[in-house]
């Protein structure tokens, strides 16, 4: 069930937007800007749903209950559609296919129609500059949703015409409570994923449901101490084990994920308070001082090549190794 309510956290966000539905007066296009798992998208589909929603008092919206709703949660609803995309770069192809050929027509059977472009930052700027055009004279009835991880990947144009909301991360505290409670974690476990999690309760989740965690996590810090002077050998038996685990690779890239951009935040900010890996600080400084900003970027950048390539069955080691040995070398 789509309901405001049950998502942890971003009040603020959720009070403009239920602001927004009260008042029927929706912006026409917003930018949900946060990383992954923050609750960018589960308020987006709450949102799309609470426009759509057939019930008469707006502060019952989404209600959960009526036939609009009900399309919303299962992802069938005719006027809320998902831009999806099975590349590494949404293309103009794809925005004029599923978006501005489609936004002539009228929504089906609600007030409004609303877009949900997920992944928004891998918008190429050809791409970016055919959205530009919609959002610049959008009809009355459109509702266009980027949900993305980057705001610096759109065109100051697309960012000028957009209501941009940031997700912050979540407080530990109230993920590792979200853990105990919702998920039953004793209180050790839920304390070692929420602190690891970015302020992300969806990572939080991903790990705590992964049994092996805390192993997983002292493999991989074993790994990344000494990135920057891997061997052809230790990279060879890394990606040995991981194919014999494919089911944990996932968690294993989310924590390199993690770990250079702490490196990337602390090259930037020179604040340790903000780093997830606090007890590794003088590993992190030393590795700032090391990689540059367009190496941190690439890296980064990396983490999206190799789970597009996994997801498409190129092969396993290939794409291990690629990126191993990118982030050592950078």
């Amino acid at each position: 069930m789509l309901d405001f309510n049950t998502i942890l956290g971003h009040e603020s966000i959720k009070e403009h937007l239920k602001t927004a539905i009260m008042q029927n007066q929706p912006n026409h296009a917003y930018i949900f800007n946060g990383e992954k798992g923050s609750g960018r998208k589960s308020i987006a589909e709450c949102f799309a749903a609470a426009l759509c929603c057939q019930d008469e008092n707006p502060e019952n919206r989404p209600c959960g209950k009526c036939m609009a709703c009900m399309q919303s949660a299962s992802k069938t609803h005719p006027d809320i559609i998902h831009v999806t995309h099975d590349k590494s770069r949404i293309g103009v192809d794809d925005i004029r296919e599923s978006l501005i050929n489609d936004i002539s027509i009228k929504p089906f059977s609600s007030r409004y129609k609303v877009y949900i472009v997920d992944e928004a930052e891998r918008m190429t700027e050809q791409a970016q500059n055919a959205l530009l055009k919609t959002l610049e004279e959008p009809p009355e009835y459109v509702v266009i949703l980027l949900i993305t991880t980057n705001t610096g990947a759109f065109l100051q144009t697309i960012l000028s015409r957009c209501i941009c909301l940031q997700f912050k991360p979540l407080a530990t505290d109230m993920i590792a409570d979200y853990l105990k409670e919702k998920e039953h974690l004793p209180d050790y476990l839920a304390k070692l994923c929420a602190a690891f999690s970015g302020g992300s309760l969806g990572q939080a989740i991903k790990f705590a449901k992964n049994e092996e965690f805390e192993q997983i996590k002292d493999n991989c810090l074993s790994l990344l101490r000494d990135i920057d002077s891997l061997t052809a050998d230790t990279i060879s038996d890394t990606i040995s084990e991981l194919s014999t685990k494919k089911d944990e690779v996932d968690v294993y890239l989310d924590l390199m994920h993690i770990w250079f951009r702490d490196v990337l935040m602390f090259k930037a900010t020179q604040d340790t308070n903000r780093l997830v890996f606090l007890n590794e600080v003088m590993i992190i400084k030393r590795q700032a001082s090391k990689y540059s900003f367009s190496s941190l970027g690439k890296i980064l950048d990396g983490f999206y090549t190799v789970n597009d390539r996994l997801n498409a069955n190129v092969n396993f080691d290939t794409a291990l190794e690629l990126l191993f040995l990118n982030m050592r070398d950078y």
